[in-house]
């Protein structure tokens, strides 16, 4: 494991050194770096802060993974998360680097709480939950918090906004004193301010950096694709590009060396880079690329460091890196010496919400194309096929071929002969069946409409309330409500496009004010 050096250094066991392995991390992100140490080697709480996507789910996940003792029957962790799908994010990151080393259960409104509450019985570990089930669990007596010794609140500031603020007291008042409180949030609004300062103790303070290097020459590309889709597309977008010469990022070294072996088996010019190959074919292999004797390079990010090479047409992310700050570092290297660069990235369904996170770290706006099509790249491709048929007249570097082409005239019309001769030249490249049909996709399928509602803090009103006050009127299930956010004179929820009309037409005649109790939401 040498290749883990730097997670080691940070005083990980060689159980989670495996699980980093097999999820193909190869180095700490800033926040992994900062944070694990000292929940592993200090005392007290801290306070994280550091957005989404920086893969802090690990930074706590780690450690908790390390001194939770599991199989005691008991809860002994909590990590309190805004939203149902944080909390499944969260849940499925701690299983798969705790391979099996504690139980997890997931527990959030939507979905049935008496599956919930058995899973709780047969006792786990750690919990991981939004504010309103977790408070619900512990009202009924379904989940018991008084022996927990972590307590972790995560995206903090989000919490605020939607409201949970009251909710998280309430449940802190379920847990014992003596615990580890960690809380981790992008900013630090005074109202959670207030919250630590009442709630933490002995508490560590840690930021990272959050300066960030310019990505204004970057055109800045998404494509909604299938994990199992993502190598055709990468070949689609290679295919288009007439003069394509890329870094093409991959999590994992076990995936750089999966796409680079399917790209030569493709005839494409490609060689891979990741922490397995050794210095010499290191820099063997970048002195091809930057020579041009390949025209794609396939790297983990680790092995791409180092590599300044200024005149790349592209970037092509594989995946959505562990942390947003590769992907600023990654995309960073095009649009060099004042060219204008390409960065694309696929996007499979369960990438969506990382993506948009990334969007909120960079402050740009990652544009959404579609796949071009098998007839448009074959299209093309005619193209440079008949320029590079010109040039070769321009030039008159034809002359050792002229017999064999009087040849060929004596018994056909030159349209044939040189229909003949294109169609033995290039039939491989020019059939389009040769491309897979690659199934489309939409990240949000149902599309959604943001309410307003002019009811809030002032009347009583909280998350879970505002849910139970839409399903009392139009028979619409919890899971189907999202992005509640509570101010003190109304509040917002997002429904899909045909829920919405549904509550709009129950609530028609509710007045507030004189005004319509629920409207559409007004465009930002």
């Amino acid at each position: 494991m040498e290749h883990l050096s730097e997670f080691k250094q940070l005083g990980l066991s060689d159980q989670s050194l495996a699980a980093i392995e097999k999820k193909g991390f190869e180095q700490p992100s800033p926040i992994q770096r900062m944070t694990i140490p000292v929940l592993l080697s200090e005392e007290g709480d801290i306070i994280a802060q550091a957005q989404t996507g920086t893969g802090k789910t690990a930074a706590f996940g780690l450690p908790m993974i390390e001194r939770i003792q599991g199989g005691m029957g008991m809860v002994q962790g909590l990590v309190l998360v805004p939203t149902r799908e944080l909390a499944l994010q969260v849940s499925d990151e701690i299983i798969s680097l705790a391979s099996n080393r504690i139980s997890v259960s997931t527990v959030y409104g939507g979905q049935s709480i008496s599956e919930q509450q058995r899973r709780l019985r047969k006792g786990v570990d750690l919990v991981v939950g939004t504010p309103g089930r977790v408070q619900d669990l512990l009202d009924r007596g379904d989940l018991k918090l008084d022996k927990i010794s972590w307590f972790v609140l995560d995206e903090a500031d989000e919490m605020l906004n939607m409201g949970f603020i009251d909710d998280i007291e309430a449940i802190l008042n379920f847990t014992p004193k003596e615990k580890r409180t960690l809380l981790f949030s992008a900013t630090m609004p005074d109202r959670i301010a207030k919250l630590a300062k009442k709630y933490m103790v002995n508490t560590k303070k840690l930021e990272v950096d959050r300066s960030k290097p310019t990505t204004s020459l970057t055109d800045q590309i998404y494509f909604e694709v299938r994990e199992s889709d993502k190598f055709d597309a990468l070949t689609r977008i290679i295919d288009i590009e007439p003069e394509f010469y890329g870094l093409v990022f991959c999590r994992t070294r076990v995936a750089v060396d999966t796409t680079t072996s399917k790209l030569l088996d493709r005839g494409y010019s490609a060689e891979g880079l990741h922490g397995d190959i050794s210095q010499a074919q290191r820099e063997k292999t970048l002195l091809k690329f930057r020579n041009k004797h390949i025209n794609i390079l396939v790297a983990t990010d680790v092995a791409a460091r180092g590599i300044d090479i200024v005149d790349l047409t592209h970037v092509i992310n594989m995946s959505l890196p562990q942390d947003a700050e590769s992907y600023i570092h990654r995309i960073g290297r095009t649009g060099r010496a004042g060219k204008q660069g390409t960065a694309i990235t696929f996007v499979s369904k369960e990438e969506s919400r990382k993506l948009m996170f990334v969007e909120k770290i960079t402050k740009s706006k990652i544009r959404k194309e579609i796949l071009p099509g098998a007839e448009d790249i074959v299209a093309a491709k005619r193209e440079r096929i008949k320029i590079e048929i010109s040039d070769i007249i321009k030039k008159g570097s034809y002359d050792e071929y002229l017999g064999m082409a009087e040849d060929l005239l004596e018994i056909n019309s030159p349209e044939v002969a040189l229909a003949a001769l294109l169609r033995l030249a290039y039939k491989a490249q020019l059939d389009v069946k040769n491309y897979s049909e690659i199934r489309t996709i939409r990240v949000d399928s149902t599309g959604t409409s943001r309410l307003f509602i002019a009811l809030g803090r002032k009347d009583g009103m909280t998350p879970r309330k505002i849910s139970d006050f839409i399903r009392k009127e139009v028979k619409i299930p919890d899971n189907k409500i999202d992005d509640i956010s509570v101010h003190d004179d109304f509040s917002f929820i997002t429904v899909p496009f045909i829920d919405a009309e549904a509550i709009l037409n129950a609530f028609s005649s509710r007045k507030q004010g004189g005004k319509p109790l629920i409207t559409k939401a007004k465009p930002k």
